[in-house]
């Protein structure tokens, strides 16, 4: 697992730089120039299919790792700054973690004191809060 994570970075690095694209439009452009010298044929065809399909189906997986990475490193940061502020709901801490019904469940919460918020902004309803005053959600345990 540490060997392909160390491989999925260094692949990733590489193949995001301009060196990378220029090698690869160069092999296009070797392909479409060497055409004619195999008179356009199906094995021709082939050859840039074949080659562009398995790039593609590797790099899906490079990609996927990546994205994992970055979005993991993202919510330990986020968790991180939800923990650290005082006024922040520690419940929010590992949302990701939640079934889709508890997350369905703290997002129409989270609508509502915006629905709330913006009702005050435009004219305050009723039970209008003080401008800038924080509303919590009722419940954020999971269920």
């Amino acid at each position: 697992m540490k060997g392909f994570t160390k491989l999925a970075k260094e692949a990733s690095r590489f193949t995001g730089q301009p060196l990378c694209f220029g090698l690869a439009v160069g092999v296009v452009l070797a392909w479409l120039v060497s055409g004619p010298l195999f008179g356009f044929s199906d094995t021709w065809q082939l050859i840039i299919n074949t080659g562009t399909t398995i790039v593609t189906f590797l790099m899906v997986f490079l990609i996927q790792n990546t994205q994992n990475r970055d979005t993991e490193a993202m919510h330990i940061k986020l968790d991180e700054l939800i923990r650290a502020t005082k006024a922040a709901h520690n419940a929010l801490l590992d949302l990701e973690e939640m079934d889709e019904e508890a997350l369905q469940r703290i997002r129409k919460q989270y609508e509502e004191i915006a629905r709330r918020a913006r009702a005050r902004e435009s004219g305050g309803g009723p039970g209008a809060h003080a401008q800038g005053q924080r509303e919590a959600p009722d419940d954020h345990a999971p269920r």
